[in-house]
């Protein structure tokens, strides 16, 4: 995998305290990794300061899986 991919596996593991072992693209934020829509704000805000991109509260509603999560950040930096 990508660099990107990697940053944005190790800030999900250390706000949800999982493993980075069990974030794959595919992975379903609620169903797979647990998350509530609390720690998907503060992953949305952590990804906003860490990545240096600005995610609106319509965009960040539609991240289900953290390919979503992923493709805007990507499509965001070039």
């Amino acid at each position: 995998m990508d660099e990107l991919f990697e940053r944005v596996k190790k800030l999900i593991a250390e706000k949800l305290d999982i493993e980075e072992d069990k974030i794959t693209l595919d992975s379903s934020f609620r169903q797979d990794l647990g998350a509530d829509s609390l720690d998907t704000y503060e992953l949305v805000y952590a990804i906003e300061e860490q990545m240096g991109v600005k995610i609106p509260d319509e965009k960040a509603g539609e991240f289900e899986i953290v390919r979503d999560a992923y493709d805007f950040i990507k499509s965001e930096q070039k």
